[in-house]
């Protein structure tokens, strides 16, 4: 697949222009007048014998709906409900795993959400990952998902003029410098803030990266810090610098987001991204100012994720919670200002209140670190995955292992199959427990939605239906059944884009877009006409349903219960 960018786009466009062209209601018995299928699948996708479209065998292999992703087909062909996997996998994209034909093999091999850190590499090289995984979406029938993570206002290393590390050994002496030079000087460093020495002291400590390499000051050269390495170690290119004093940080930072931040955010909103991860949130004023700002320049919804990584952010996290629409555990950084052994409960925390106030959580950092360099995992890292699966976080994620490591795509399928056996060993063992969940609604419409999610969940547990559908404007029906965390998997029918792409980071979600109306049970013809053409269901299969779309006068007891269906 030697396409290059320029044809990319071409063809990008033409697949876009295409898409908007559809009748959904023609979509469900894969028709579509006067247009050529010419998008095929993996899997086989069988179209239904009566199609009539001008073009299309009635045997020919289709993706039907572009809104469904096809490798949750194949998993559900291949395993059956129960052994569809409901742990998101969320990828860091990197110059190791940049290409069209590398992003098709993550997307196959399971990654629901892409992410782009605007720390390293420029705009034009994050905009082109940006319209590839877009043009798979399209053309390839996937369903990822793509996030930004900002830079914030820290100090880091600029980066060196070669794209490796350098070691500093013990004893060694060196000099930080805001100082603008060419090239590289021996035992120097160049900090990206010109303030950044301002406040240190002699004696204090320089932390690089939470740990890699330690520094104490032994002098202050003006704006500069000339520096005795105390524990040797590894400087990478934009590495983070912290500076500490008597066991606490000696220097708090600067704003949330930066001059920079602000023009990565708008270039987020120009390439139509679903999430921006915000660095080193320390308060809910920052979340609220960003998610206001996203209103007034963006015509979908972005969702904004808060990055939990300072003791700050710890101190103030149910706000933060409330006031985002997911959280980021970044353990890395998180681990510089934590003691380590305190980590492990601080992670079970955030992801517990995460699901009590119904917002989702990714588990972030080291997951597989040494898959940056060997092709398989220590056990302590299987293990570690396999605690936060059984956290019931919504997400794990890799960083390095996949942007920069050389066994990115193997990474991935450690943390599907991880993921999976644990799951599955909950399931089987019968450890899956049922949730107590708190009060989220205050007026009574809410109120009611969340009954009725609760009910629902316990009664699809009970019964055991194959499946939970439901039908959804703004997808908060479907988070609702996501928090209680319910055994049978949950099938997510929505009309709105931006919607199906935000649950795609919710935990045992499917989403799926299709052209809903206000007749309730037309919906639900058309979805199981739709998952049985695909031969996703069978004859026997029982599903159970909900629905939080505005009700007519003609739907509203539809509306208001729970519907148990036998497929016949």
């Amino acid at each position: 697949m030697a396409a290059t960018t320029e044809s990319l786009l071409r063809i990008s466009q033409k697949v876009f222009a295409e898409s908007h062209s559809l009748d959904l209601k023609n979509q469900v018995f894969g028709t579509c007048n006067g247009m050529k299928q010419r998008r095929k699948v993996r899997v086989g996708v069988q179209a239904v014998a009566g199609a009539d479209s001008k073009g299309v065998k009635k045997s020919h292999d289709v993706n039907l709906m572009a809104g469904f992703d096809a490798v949750a087909e194949r998993e559900l062909r291949e395993k059956g409900f129960m052994g569809l996997r409901r742990t998101k996998l969320v990828c860091t994209i990197g110059p190791a795993c940049c290409s069209l034909e590398d992003l098709e093999r993550l997307a196959l091999g399971g990654m629901n959400v892409a992410r782009l850190n605007m720390c390293h590499n420029t705009r034009g090289w994050h905009r082109d990952v940006i319209r590839k995984i877009k043009w798979l979406n399209l053309d390839k029938g996937f369903c990822v998902s793509v996030m930004i993570d900002t830079e914030s206002s820290q100090i880091h290393v600029v980066d060196h003029g070669a794209p490796f590390s350098l070691k500093a050994e013990e004893g060694s002496v060196w000099v930080f410098t805001a100082q603008k030079f060419e090239g590289s000087r021996p035992f120097t460093v160049r900090a990206n803030y010109e303030g950044f020495s301002e406040g240190i002291m002699v004696g204090d400590e320089l932390v690089i990266d939470g740990g890699m390499a330690t520094f104490v000051v032994v002098e202050r050269m003006g704006n500069d810090l000339r520096c005795k390495c105390i524990d040797p170690g590894l400087l990478l290119p934009r590495a983070k610098l912290s500076f500490w004093r008597d066991g606490k940080l000696s220097y708090q930072g600067l704003p949330t987001l930066s001059d920079k931040d602000w023009d990565d955010i708008d270039f987020g909103v120009s390439e139509g991204v679903d999430f921006i991860a915000m660095s080193f949130v320390n308060d809910a004023d920052s979340v609220k100012h960003l998610k206001n700002y996203l209103s007034t320049k963006s015509s979908k919804e972005i969702r904004v994720l808060a990055k939990i990584e300072t003791l700050e952010s710890l101190r103030k996290l149910e706000e933060i919670i409330e006031a985002s629409d997911g959280i980021m555990v970044a353990r890395g950084d998180l681990g510089v200002e934590v003691p380590l052994e305190q980590i492990p409960t601080v992670q079970e925390e955030v992801t517990r209140t995460c699901r009590q106030l119904n917002k989702p959580v990714i588990i972030a950092s080291q997951l597989v670190e040494s898959m940056v360099e060997y092709p398989t995992p220590t056990r302590a890292e299987v293990a570690d995955v396999s605690e936060a699966v059984r956290q019931y976080a919504d997400a794990v994620m890799l960083s390095g292992e996949s942007a920069i490591g050389s066994h990115g795509q193997k990474a991935l399928s450690v943390l599907r199959m991880a993921s999976s056996r644990m799951e599955s060993w909950s399931r089987v063992e019968n450890q899956q427990v049922a949730f107590h969940q708190s009060e989220l609604g205050v007026p009574l419409p809410d109120h009611i939605a969340e009954e009725i999610c609760n009910s629902a969940v316990e009664m699809a547990n009970n019964i055991g239906v194959d499946a939970i559908f439901v039908y959804t404007k703004h997808g908060e029906m479907a988070r609702l059944l996501s928090r209680n965390r319910p055994k049978p998997p949950i099938f997510a029918f929505t009309d709105e884009k931006n919607v199906q792409m935000a649950l795609n980071l919710q935990w045992g979600v499917i989403p799926i877009l299709i052209d809903l109306s206000d007749d309730m049970e037309a919906n639900i013809s058309r979805s199981i006409g739709l998952v049985k053409t695909k031969g996703m269901v069978k004859d026997g299969n029982s599903v159970l349903m909900v629905s939080d779309l505005p009700p007519t006068c003609a739907t509203s007891t539809v509306f208001q219960s729970i519907q148990v269906k036998n497929i016949d």
